[in-house]
């Protein structure tokens, strides 16, 4: 670990100097050091950006959470680990608040902090490959300055740079059940960027139904193009903003795609994204069954997260829901996720839903799912988003295991007896 940089922000000597001491242990020796918010700052200031920080929230100043609101607008920590005396569920409620900043959470610990509990969260930061960024990170408030100062019109004309990444679904038996499409941004010179960079632009412009249509073609393109052992074109699934719902041709433009690519209508999942505003008439609620009837699965994301989940679960005809990361991360130690996660999966059997469980990161999550049931998973453990050539190689790379369980292709250790 000689190679990592690390940030500790604590306030009490004596902790500062025994993490200090565990990471000395650990092999990492490029530590910088700061008893204040505002001290952190002027180090980041002088030695630039830092692979870990490990933050303390409570301090006599400014708190913790300044430093991670300034560690996410300027892009300097590749990962951050929670460290406090704070309650375990305030601790959680922070690594949400940061993950929403967009940083990466290694995880949070209650002081005090042990240095097995550390390294286990170094190591993690080395073994995991990171997702690829664009030459400097840019925090969702401030945008990207080479994108805002883009016309409508000049939005549409970077329609190619559009591409699509997929992230792998399997069940526990490690059968590939499908794939979700992600959009991403190809920039000529920024990189590749994430819908959280871009998006709330290409809603201004009002390009957002264009988008979507476009990730639609290039997925079931993808779909035909790439069948199972045993013939069928690949399922996928598109997400889909309840605003299009709305619009008259929606049904119509979803059925000519699909009978475009020659993809059969079961291969395809609609993921709704919950939102309180959509109103459906007789006449679109109509097609969304008429698509439900010829095959096509409708599912409705993030629940739980939004004010009108339930209702909406009784209103639309979902065949499938998918539980978010925020429910599943730290699962293990905490036992009112655990219980949230159970409710959904008894409420699911008894409505008949399919189930999905996004954001499984570790051994750990996988396995407290396991105890409540067995959904498909979709997570960093099982696979990142990757583009269509890798997502080939990366099936390829499978077919040795591809029928094996999940649990059986971790260390024997990790197994659960």
């Amino acid at each position: 670990m000689q190679s990592l940089k690390v940030l500790i922000l604590e306030d009490h000597p004596f902790q500062l100097m025994a993490l200090h001491q565990m990471l000395n242990a650990n092999g990492v020796f490029d530590v910088l050091t700061a008893e204040s918010v505002e001290s952190a700052c002027r180090s980041l200031e002088r030695r630039g950006r830092v692979d870990v920080a490990i933050c303390d929230l409570q301090m006599p100043d400014a708190d913790g959470l300044a430093l991670i609101q300034h560690l996410a607008n300027e892009g300097l920590a590749g990962a951050l680990i929670v460290l406090s005396g704070a309650e375990r569920n305030v601790l959680d409620n922070v690594s949400q608040l940061a993950r929403q900043l967009g940083l990466r959470v290694l995880g949070s610990l209650q002081k005090p902090a042990c240095a097995a509990s550390l390294r286990k969260l170094l190591e993690q930061y080395l073994h995991e490959t990171p997702e690829p960024q664009p030459v400097k990170a840019v925090a969702p408030q401030s945008g990207v300055p080479d994108l805002q100062a883009l016309r409508p019109e000049q939005f549409e004309l970077t329609l190619s740079q559009w591409v699509v990444h997929y992230q792998p679904k399997v069940c526990f038996e490690g059968t590939l059940v499908g794939v979700e499409a992600l959009v991403r941004w190809q920039h000529p010179t920024l990189g590749l960027l994430t819908p959280r960079q871009f998006l709330p632009m290409i809603e201004q412009a009002g390009l957002l139904a264009t988008m979507t249509w476009h990730v639609l073609d290039q997925t079931l393109a993808f779909s035909a193009g790439h069948r199972l052992d045993n013939g069928d074109a690949l399922p996928v699934a598109v997400n889909i903003s309840p605003r299009l719902l709305e619009h008259e041709d929606f049904t119509r433009q979803v059925t000519a795609a699909l009978e475009r690519h020659g993809v059969p209508a079961n291969a395809l999942t609609l993921e709704i994204i919950e939102s309180a505003q959509c109103a459906l008439d007789i006449a679109q609620l109509e097609g969304l069954l008429r698509l439900r009837i010829s095959g096509c699965q409708l599912s409705i994301d993030d629940f739980g997260m939004g004010d009108s989940n339930l209702q909406r679960l009784l209103e639309l005809p979902f065949s499938e829901l998918k539980l978010p990361s925020e429910f599943i991360r730290g699962m293990a130690n905490d036992g009112r996720k655990a219980a949230v996660v159970a409710g959904a999966l008894m409420m699911a059997r008894r409505m008949d839903l399919k189930v999905v469980v996004e954001g499984v990161e570790t051994v750990q999550d996988l396995l407290s799912i396991k105890a409540l049931g067995s959904p498909v998973i979709q997570g960093y453990f099982i696979a990142r988003p990757m583009d269509g050539n890798h997502l080939k190689r990366w099936i390829a790379d499978r077919e040795g295991f591809c029928n094996r369980p999940i649990d059986q292709l971790m260390p024997s250790s990790c197994r659960r007896m």
